[in-house]
């Protein structure tokens, strides 16, 4: 087992999926680690899994408010950490035409202004040689119908990450973004999507990934730590985890 002994990470959205997974992966080596949610099951959930060493702060990326009380308790109970991963988002397969000003709020408050009010309160506490990983998404450059706003939420945070990058650079702290494709969440990326519209989903997410299948969130968790501890000499990048759809690769017939 990777031994993470010593690291402290701080994970938002990490109560489930991806967020959780990366949580206890690092837990499982030792390191200590902070993660946020919103939904009072998961918070439950994630105490249990991740034991009493873990810390779990009910925290709405969408809120500023919140932002701030997190990283006020961050430098409180752990001071100076080594990660910071801005993994908290949110969804909605919404077409063009029944997009309200309500569903581009949201999406923009969480994905976009949420991450990025998180890395500029949060950075002052990030150690040098430490870094910051972004969730953004294959969405970016897809074009996949019903989904434009979640894409220009994904596009600007990778857009962000580039100049956090250079910013921070001078500090010695990277800055790096995933874009995951299809992968096997409790909620697929879609929570406010039916039981119908998700397993539609799921089916042309195994249709069309190259790889024929959905990503794991450990598959992810393990491209997330890489870049967070492994990748040293790369910042301003972003990792593709997506069975090749990003790239357009076909499948030998």
């Amino acid at each position: 087992m990777t031994t993470y002994a010593g690291r402290k990470a701080v994970i938002t959205g990490g109560t489930i999926g991806i967020g959780l997974a990366t949580a206890k992966a690092l837990a499982g080596g030792g390191a200590e680690v902070l993660v946020t949610g919103r939904n009072e099951d998961n918070l439950r959930a994630a105490r249990r899994e991740l034991g009493p060493g873990a810390h779990v702060l009910r925290s709405d990326t969408a809120d500023l408010g919140d932002i701030d009380a997190l990283g006020a308790y961050t430098e409180e109970r752990l001071g100076q950490v080594d990660l910071v991963f801005v993994n908290a988002g949110v969804s909605s397969l919404v077409p063009l035409q029944d997009v309200t000003e309500k569903d581009y709020d949201r999406q923009h408050d969480v994905n976009a202004k949420g991450a990025y009010f998180t890395v500029r309160r949060l950075a002052p506490l990030v150690k040098e040689g430490g870094s910051f990983v972004l969730t953004t998404s294959v969405a970016v450059g897809s074009g996949h119908p019903g989904m434009s706003v979640y894409t220009g939420t994904k596009a600007a945070l990778r857009g962000y990450a580039q100049v956090f990058a250079a910013e921070l650079l001078p500090r010695g702290v990277r800055v790096n973004t995933i874009s995951p494709g299809f992968i096997r969440t409790p909620t697929l990326g879609a929570a406010d999507a039916t039981p119908e519209e998700r397993a539609a989903f799921e089916k042309l997410g195994d249709q069309i990934t190259p790889m024929r299948r959905h990503g794991t969130s450990e598959e992810v968790a393990k491209a997330v730590l890489f870049l967070a501890f492994d990748a040293t000499f790369t910042t301003g990048a972003d990792l593709a985890v997506d069975g090749g759809l990003g790239r357009r690769l076909t499948r030998p017939a």
